[in-house]
C-alpha cells in the first residue's frame, strides 16, 4: 500500500505549501500551517477548463432536451422509514441527555476536565451495556491491569476480557463474580494505533466501541505528533465512517483546553453526532453532564450525577441538592426555579451587600452571569433607590450549580434587596421571572413546568410575572408588574417590638 501523500494548509489564508514552514509563505502567519492527506478520488471530475467541453461531447455539439432524470438521489417517498430503536445505557440520567438513550451506529464525543470522571462514567456505561452487547473499550492512556483495578474499585463484577498488545491474542482475567449476575461481554483494548484499533473492530465486531481518548489516537501515515489537530481529524473521521458503514456505536472521550473547549479545536464538534460536556467543581460531589450538540434529540439537557467511592452515582431528585436548609433561613436569601432544558431545578441564590473600603464597589458572582448581576444592580439603584454604587454585592448559588437564563433575575434582586435590608424571605416562597431595565417584571417560558416542580416540593407561594396563564396547582401565585411589587410581595413589613427596643444583656 503506497504512502499517501500529504501536504500543508494554512488556516487563516489557505495557502496550500508542500513543506512545513513555522511561517506562511503567502500571508505571513506564525505557526498556521497545518498537516493533511491528499485524497485521491476515484471519479473524474472535470476541471474548470473542460466543462464547456465535457458538456459539449455529452450533447454533440447540441442542445439536447432530455427529461431531467436522478442518478443517486431519492425523494422523501423512495427512502423507507426505520424505526430506530434507542438502547438503554443503564444511567436514567445519560439517557436523559442523549434524547432517550443511545442511537445504534452514532458517535458521542464527552468532553470534560482531567480527573472530572470522564473515564470512570464510560467503564460504568460499558459495563451496563456489556449485560446485551458486545463492547470494546480501547484505552491509551492506562494499560490494561490499570483498567482492570478500576474496574475493581468501581465495582464491575463481571468478566473482562483484556486484548494482549503484543501477540493480539485474548487473555481472560476474571475479577470478583457476584452469584446473581452473568458474564459481561466487554473487551479491553490498550492500543494507541488507529490501524490496529480498526483491525480489532472489524475482527471483534462490537456493538458499541470506547475510544479513550481520541487525542492519544494517532495515525501512522502523518508526520504530525498524537494531539494534533490534523491527527484528531483523521483518526476521528475514519471512526466516523467504520461507525456508519458497520453500525457502530462510539463513545469518544475528548480532552479540553484552558478555555474549556475541546481540544480539536471545533473539527471533533463538526464531525460527531452527539457532543456532550462533563462539568463540575473538584471540591464538590456532584457532576453535571450537559449536552451542546445532539443529532438525535434537543440539546442543553443535563444529567446529574454524585461522585461516590464507588463511582457516579445519579441524583433522582436534584432541587434537594441546590436547595438550602428551608427550616433555618438567613437573611439574603431567595428560592428560584431554574430549567435546564426540560429539567426544572429549585435552586436557593445566596446574596451579601455590604458597605464598600474601595474607590469601586466590588461586585462577584458564583453560578451567575456576571454581566446580568451588573445590570440588575444598576435597576435597583435607579428603579428602587438603593445605593448600590457605595456597596459590595457577592451573589453566588448554592452548590455551585450555574444559573444564567433571564428567570432567575427577581431571585437574585429580591436575594440583594433582603441582604441590604437585613431581611428573611419567607422560606415557602420562589421568585419566577425577568427583570427589565426599566424596573418591570417579565414573563419567562416554561413556567408550568417550573411551577409544577415548586408545587411538588412543598412551595405554598410564588411571585411570578404579570399577565401570563398559570396552571390549576397547588400553590399560591402572586402576578407582579415591577421589581418594587415584588418586594412588598416576597419581604413582609416586619415592625420594632419593645423587646427589640431593650438592650442586650451582655450590653
Amino acid at each position: 500500500m503506497a504512502k499517501p501523500k500529504t501536504f500543508f494548509v494554512c488556516n487563516d489564508c489557505g495557502a496550500e505549501s508542500p513543506q512545513w514552514f513555522g511561517k506562511c509563505p503567502a500571508c505571513g502567519t506564525y505557526n498556521s500551517l497545518e498537516e493533511q492527506i491528499s485524497i485521491q478520488s476515484s471519479v473524474d471530475v472535470p476541471s474548470r477548463g473542460g466543462v464547456s467541453s465535457w458538456q459539449s461531447t455529452q450533447t454533440n455539439g447540441k442542445s439536447r432536451a432530455k427529461p431531467a432524470k436522478a442518478r443517486a438521489s431519492l425523494t422523501f417517498d423512495q427512502i423507507t422509514d426505520r424505526q430506530i430503536a434507542r438502547w438503554e445505557s443503564g444511567y436514567g440520567e445519560l439517557d436523559r441527555v442523549l434524547g432517550g438513550g443511545i442511537v445504534p451506529g452514532s458517535m458521542v464525543l464527552i468532553g470534560g476536565d482531567p480527573g472530572i470522571g470522564k473515564s470512570t462514567l464510560l467503564l460504568q456505561v460499558s459495563n451496563q451495556l456489556a449485560q446485551k452487547y458486545r463492547i470494546l473499550y480501547v484505552t491509551g492512556e492506562e494499560s490494561g491491569q490499570q483498567v482492570k483495578l478500576r474496574a475493581s474499585r468501581l465495582g464491575v463484577s463481571k468478566n473482562l476480557s483484556v486484548v494482549n498488545e503484543e501477540n493480539v491474542t485474548v487473555v481472560e482475567t476474571t475479577l470478583p463474580i457476584d452469584p446473581d449476575s452473568i458474564g459481561a461481554d466487554l473487551y479491553v483494548l490498550p492500543e494507541t494505533d488507529l490501524e490496529e484499533i480498526l483491525r480489532e473492530i472489524d475482527s471483534l465486531k462490537p456493538n458499541v466501541a470506547v475510544i479513550d481518548s481520541i487525542q492519544t489516537v494517532f495515525f501512522p501515515a502523518l508526520t504530525s505528533a498524537p494531539g494534533s489537530v490534523a491527527q484528531v481529524r483523521e483518526c476521528t473521521a475514519a471512526l466516523m465512517k467504520v461507525a456508519k458503514h458497520e453500525d457502530v456505536t462510539m463513545l469518544i472521550v475528548g480532552h479540553v483546553t484552558k478555555e474549556g473547549a475541546i481540544a480539536g479545536p471545533k473539527v471533533l464538534e463538526h464531525l460527531v453526532d452527539t457532543v456532550l460536556y462533563f462539568e463540575g467543581d473538584r471540591f464538590a460531589s456532584h457532576r453535571l453532564l450537559r449536552t451542546v450538540k445532539n443529532r438525535f434529540g434537543a440539546t442543553h439537557e443535563i444529567g446529574i450525577f454524585e461522585m461516590v467511592t464507588d463511582g457516579l452515582r445519579e441524583v433522582a431528585n436534584p432541587s434537594e441538592l441546590f436547595l438550602g436548609n428551608r427550616d433555618d433561613p438567613a437573611p439574603g436569601t431567595a428560592i428560584v426555579v431554574a430549567c435546564e432544558g426540560t429539567r426544572p431545578i429549585v435552586v436557593e441564590l445566596q446574596a451579601l451587600v455590604s458597605p464598600t473600603s474601595y474607590p469601586s464597589p466590588r461586585r462577584a458572582g458564583t453560578g451567575v452571569d456576571y454581566n446580568r448581576l451588573v445590570q440588575i444592580l444598576a435597576v435597583l439603584e435607579k428603579r428602587v433607590g438603593i445605593p448600590m454604587s457605595k456597596l459590595d454585592s457577592y451573589v453566588g448559588s448554592a452548590g455551585g450549580l450555574n444559573v444564567e437564563e433571564p428567570a432567575v433575575d427577581l431571585g437574585i434582586a429580591i436575594a440583594i434587596v433582603a441582604s441590604f435590608r437585613d431581611r428573611i424571605v419567607d422560606p415557602g416562597t420562589v421568585l419566577i421571572g425577568e427583570v427589565g431595565l426599566g424596573g418591570q417584571v417579565r414573563s419567562v417560558s416554561q413556567m408550568e413546568l417550573r411551577l409544577k416542580e415548586a408545587a411538588k416540593l412543598g412551595f405554598k407561594r410564588a411571585i411570578v410575572p404579570k399577565g401570563t396563564k398559570f396552571p390549576d396547582l397547588n400553590i399560591e401565585i402572586l402576578p407582579v408588574s415591577k421589581v418594587i411589587d415584588a418586594i412588598i410581595a416576597a419581604i413582609p413589613h416586619q415592625e420594632l417590638t419593645n423587646d427589640d427596643l431593650e438592650p442586650d444583656e451582655d450590653e
